[in-house]
């Protein structure tokens, strides 16, 4: 079944329906029209044609968020190809995988990143151009030079108008992208996301969040991920919004700066943003004595709540409609307090396999310490005796759900059964509305500082291998990662190293393991054990007891 709303359709209409505003932004850069993104998306279409890509080849994406990379992704997905995005934190071996798995055959890439990577280590692809101005900067191909200069010509010829400007209709059952949830061989695993995943989001999206055309978003989030691209990207794009690609790294500094220089409409965000908002600003002031009394006294509380209310919406530019969470859950002590304030926050529900929706609901119709509403293009239940009452496996059907994992037949028919029901990893409830309450996760996921995915295992994997290590589990403290080890004791004592040359050896292993690591998944500290994790029967770590404790 497929929704009758068309994905690319969705996209030459905003491109002709808006066609003199204001598109996309670079942060404190320029500025595209949607009619010079339309032309753009044109010239790449040429440069594609040219170059004998064909529907369903692959093309690979990495960079930082920018005007570029969102036309690229548009003119990929727009032409039948196949897009494949990358984090651009990914270590250079990573992008090399990734690349060959995918069987890309065009990348484009941004200088910085190409300078690091070994191009002889990757295979399929033909040329590689510059995401910052698409220039060439490898090819074996030598009509490449002269498909550039044909596309110049072609774009300085045609007079493109809304009414002449069209895109060609592609089917919501073909493939659109391969999302990588990781890097690495032994865990990659590549989310394969048709048409119709996409359009069946932006669907929801139009209906249910509320930006009019020339509204403004920041853009933040990365866009190789589900969830910055659908929807701080895609939907509003749809809209004729104005986007404005951050480029930065995120640090909530630099986040509450560019709301308050840019006013969006909404915020798209992960809780990390918010608590640490509520606990550097707002929890000294709430400790103080004076504070703790006021805020007792029935009159002046709802004066002080309301004071706190305004400068935290004004901290966010002061005319959005709702802060939209995602990716983990909010403290329950910062969640308590913002609703308390009736702050307009909501959390959201979804994962790369759903592209990413889930569950959603508006802020003043959600529930505490709820991800909303299952969207109304997936069922849900629970895998339990009672699913309102009894926590189980949450399992998700519908026009959200991924084909599969590309080339793994095996992963696939692990994630879908073979009634189509998504096995998610997640743990919850539901009430009768079909609200769901996410009670744990049996994945052991973590989510990185600025939504990245984090998969402990691949740590876990490189730091067993380090000299002097039995085993190890990672975990988040406080918003770092931090690596429990076991050591392995036997081969220290035969080999007599003492206190000194041992500790001086953990510290070497650490520094080794974060050369080897993006920025996000760099290990803080390593805390040694003297007694092997608690196992189970199949002698695999109880990790939840270790995840448990380290966040008490």
């Amino acid at each position: 079944m497929m929704i009758k709303q068309n994905f690319v359709e969705y996209f030459e209409n905003s491109i002709k329906h808006n066609w003199e505003l204001p598109a996309l932004t670079n942060y404190q850069g320029e500025t595209l029209t949607y009619a010079q993104v339309g032309l753009k998306i044109k010239k790449i279409h040429c440069i594609f044609k040219k170059n004998n890509v064909k529907k369903g080849d692959k093309i690979a994406l990495i960079g930082k968020n920018n005007s570029n990379w969102a036309i690229v992704y548009l003119a990929t997905v727009t032409y039948g190809a196949v897009i494949v995005p990358l984090l651009q934190d990914f270590p250079k071996n990573d992008i090399h995988h990734i690349i060959n798995h995918s069987e890309a055959i065009v990348l484009f890439i941004s200088k910085p990143i190409f300078e690091k990577i070994d191009v002889p280590e990757i295979n399929n692809v033909k040329t590689i151009f510059s995401l910052e101005n698409f220039s060439i900067l490898k090819t074996n191909d030598k009509n490449v030079e002269t498909s550039l200069i044909e596309a110049e010509e072609y774009c300085s010829k045609i007079k493109l108008t809304p009414e002449n400007f069209t895109l060609e209709k592609i089917r919501n059952n073909d493939l659109l992208g391969i999302l990588y949830t990781s890097g690495t061989s032994g865990f990659s695993k590549g989310v394969m996301l048709s048409h119709n995943n996409l359009a069946a989001n932006i669907r929801y999206a139009q209906e249910n969040f509320k930006v009019n055309k020339g509204d403004r978003i920041v853009s933040f989030l990365p866009l190789a991920h589900a969830y910055g691209c659908a929807f701080e990207f895609l939907w509003p794009f749809t809209k004729g919004c104005h986007i404005t690609f951050l480029g930065k790294i995120p640090s909530p500094q630099i986040i509450i700066k560019a709301f308050q220089e840019i006013k969006p409409k909404i915020i798209l965000a992960v809780p990390l943003v918010l608590e640490k908002v509520y606990k550097n600003k707002i929890k000294p002031i709430l400790q103080t004595k004076k504070v703790q009394i006021l805020t007792k006294i029935p009159f002046l509380n709802k004066i002080i709540y309301k004071k706190f209310l305004d400068n935290l919406k004004e901290s966010f530019g002061g005319q959005f409609d709702e802060v939209v969470l995602g990716g983990a859950a909010l403290s329950k002590e910062a969640e308590m307090f913002f609703h308390k304030i009736k702050f307009p926050y909501t959390i959201g529900y979804g994962m790369t396999e759903c592209a990413p929706l889930v569950s959603y609901s508006p802020w003043h119709k959600t529930k505490m310490f709820s991800t909303g509403v299952v969207v109304d293009t997936l069922e849900v239940k629970i895998d339990s005796d009672d699913q309102y009452n009894t926590v189980g496996e949450i399992l998700v059907r519908g026009e959200n759900v991924m084909i599969g994992y590309y080339k793994n037949e095996e992963a696939t028919a692990k994630s879908i059964d073979k009634d189509g029901w998504l096995h998610t990893g997640d743990l919850g409830l539901i009430d009768e509305n079909n609200c769901i309450f996410i009670k744990g996760r049996s994945k052991s996921m973590i989510l990185g500082p600025s939504g990245q995915n984090i998969y402990p295992e691949e740590i876990e994997a490189k730091i067993n291998n380090l000299p002097f290590v039995t085993e190890s589990l990672v975990v988040e403290k406080t918003g770092k990662l931090h690596a429990l080890i076991v050591p392995d004791y036997d081969f220290i004592e035969e080999k007599g190293i003492d206190k000194e040359r041992f500790e001086f050896e953990m510290l070497n292993n650490r520094n080794l393991l974060n050369q080897d690591l993006p920025n996000y998944m760099k290990i803080s500290k390593f805390e040694i054990r003297k007694e092997e994790f608690e196992k189970t029967p199949k002698k695999s770590i109880k990790r939840f007891l270790y995840t448990i404790l380290s966040n008490n």
